[in-house]
C-alpha cells in the first residue's frame, strides 16, 4: 500500500513540475502579440530583395513582405537589418522572431531553424566578364570566383567546382562592390545582383555565364515555436492563394512567381 502511494505521489509530482515547465516555456507569437511588436532581419544590400531606396530607407520584395505581415498580424515592424552570413545566427541569439531575407530553404539549415512554406524564390548563377570562357564548373577549374559567405552559392559552388578558387564575402553588397570595382572577374550570384552590377559598371561588359539551380525562400524562425510556424504557414498561404505576394514579388522583380508557389 505505501509503495502504492509513493508510486502515485511521484506521478502526481511528476504531472504538477511538467505542467509548470510547460507554462514557463515562452510562446513567441503569444510574446509578439503582447509586446504589440515583431522584430523581422532582412539581409541589407540585396537589390530588388532588401536594399536602401533614394531616401536610404529599407526597400524591396522582403521588406513590403516583412510590412504586410506585421500589418496583417496587428503588430508594429522592427526591421533588424543584417548581413547575408548573420541571417540564421541572428534567430539562434534570439536578436529577431523571423527572417525575411532571401534566404532559402535547405535540409542543412532545416536542422537548426523552421521555415515556412515558400513565399517567393530564387535563382543563382554564375557571372563574369565577356573575355572569360566559363559555360560550367569544369571551366572554373583554375580560376577565383567571388561569392556572398554562408549562401546556397557557398554552398553549391564550393560543392561543384573544386579546382577553383573561392573568394568569399560577407554579403552581397560587398560581392557587389568587389565585383564592379574589378577585384573578380568571375562571381556566383543571382540575376538581380548581376543587373545591378551590369549597371553600375557597363564598361566592364559582365554577362550571365550559365544558371546554377533555383530555390524556394521560406521565412525562418526558431524551432520549437508551433504557433508561430502555424500562423506564419497560413498567413503565406492565404496571400498566395489571395494574389499579394505575386504582386509584391513582381513589382521589384518584374515577373511572376512560378505556380509551385502561387498555389499556396
Amino acid at each position: 500500500m505505501k509503495t502504492h502511494q509513493f508510486i502515485m505521489r511521484g506521478c502526481v509530482a511528476a504531472l504538477l513540475l511538467a505542467g509548470v515547465a510547460h507554462s514557463a516555456m515562452a510562446d513567441q507569437l503569444d510574446d509578439i502579440k503582447k509586446a504589440g511588436k515583431i522584430r523581422v532581419a532582412i539581409a541589407m544590400g540585396t537589390p530588388l530583395f532588401s536594399y536602401a531606396d533614394a531616401n536610404l530607407q529599407p526597400a524591396g520584395s522582403d521588406v513590403d513582405t516583412a510590412v504586410a505581415l506585421a500589418k496583417d498580424l496587428g503588430v508594429k515592424l522592427e526591421l533588424v537589418q543584417i548581413t547575408n552570413a548573420a541571417r540564421v545566427p541572428t534567430l539562434q541569439a534570439k536578436r529577431a522572431d523571423l527572417v525575411i531575407a532571401d534566404l532559402s530553404i535547405t535540409p542543412e539549415r532545416a536542422k537548426v531553424v523552421d521555415f515556412s512554406i515558400p513565399y517567393a524564390v530564387i535563382t543563382i548563377i554564375v557571372g563574369g566578364t565577356k573575355n572569360e570562357t566559363v559555360k560550367n564548373y569544369d571551366d572554373l577549374n583554375g580560376k577565383t570566383i567571388g561569392l556572398t559567405r554562408a549562401t546556397v552559392n557557398d554552398t553549391i559552388t564550393t560543392q561543384m567546382a573544386k579546382g577553383a578558387q573561392i573568394q568569399r564575402y560577407e554579403d552581397d553588397a560587398t560581392l557587389i562592390t568587389s565585383v564592379v570595382t574589378g577585384q573578380v572577374d568571375i562571381f556566383s550570384s543571382t540575376p538581380s545582383n548581376l543587373a545591378e552590377m551590369v549597371k553600375r559598371a557597363p564598361n566592364r561588359n559582365l554577362e550571365l555565364k550559365f544558371p546554377q539551380k533555383d530555390f524556394d525562400l521560406g521565412i525562418a524562425m526558431n524551432k520549437d515555436e508551433p504557433k508561430l510556424k502555424e500562423w506564419v504557414n497560413n498567413w503565406v498561404s492565404t496571400n498566395q492563394k489571395n494574389g499579394a505576394l505575386n504582386t509584391i514579388y513582381k513589382k521589384y522583380h518584374g515577373h511572376d512567381l512560378p505556380a509551385s508557389v502561387t498555389k499556396g
